[in-house]
């Protein structure tokens, strides 16, 4: 039987191309191929934060949000937030003046320089705002899940992790304050996915390494602890 030539073929390419575009648009952008095909659009705004895809808009908040944390390092919360506001405030008070007298002396009628931010509705709606809770109640009950499986010992050796680790953070929070601690997490936050991504095949061997001897150290706490029941394979 002769195979169909490219000409009949080509129709039915167009169209299930054309139907993932619509599919996309409707979708509200398609889906993420960094985050493994995820279709949310702020997972894939976060994810293009963090890996620098636009080294501009990356860079405005690692810079603001690195200032603001060595600003809370240095002062109160109070007056961090007091010198934001007053800045903000400086800037559009004189932007606002500057304006009203370039209209003035040129006698124009372009109205408030902020009229079409003031007109933008950002009214919360009440089905948005359930979405929101929602979605934030699946986490809620995940975590309070995860609590009392750890405090009520259900897995004696997740249990002993987590003891172990907070003993470790008191170490931790010894020597770093709860700031430091920020700051150090907003560099580690900008600066291993990008490392990560442009060595990954190096350190994917070693993080396998490392995690194949830590499954043979637990698998020896677990064989030697007793009364574990170690779990059968369905």
């Amino acid at each position: 039987m002769a195979e169909p030539s490219a000409a009949t073929q080509s129709p039915s390419i167009s169209s299930s191309s054309g139907a993932d575009a619509a599919g996309a648009a409707a979708g509200g952008g398609g889906t993420c191929p960094g985050l493994g095909g995820k279709s949310c659009a702020s997972s894939c705004a976060v994810h293009d934060l963090i890996f620098w895809r636009d080294v501009k808009k990356t860079g405005l908040v690692f810079g603001t949000t690195l200032i603001m944390l060595l600003s809370l390092a240095a002062f109160s919360v109070i007056s961090v937030a007091s010198y934001l506001i007053l800045a903000l405030l400086s800037v559009t008070i004189s932007f606002r003046v500057y304006k009203s007298v370039i209209q003035a002396v040129q006698k124009s009628e372009e109205g408030h320089p902020f009229k079409a931010y003031l007109d933008v509705d950002i009214a919360l709606s009440s089905e948005a705002f359930h979405n929101y809770v929602n979605a934030a109640m699946v986490h809620v009950n995940k975590a309070l899940k995860l609590i009392i499986r750890l405090f009520l010992v259900e897995d004696l050796v997740d249990s002993l992790k987590l003891a172990v680790f907070m003993w470790l953070m008191t170490y931790v929070g010894a020597v770093f304050n709860g700031i430091t601690l920020l700051i150090l997490a907003e560099l580690l936050v900008f600066s291993v996915p990008i490392v990560y991504e442009k060595y990954k095949t190096q350190i994917d061997h070693y993080v396998g390494i490392a995690r194949d001897q830590t499954k043979a150290v637990v698998a020896k706490i677990q064989a030697k602890l007793p009364g574990i029941a170690k779990k059968k394979a369905e």
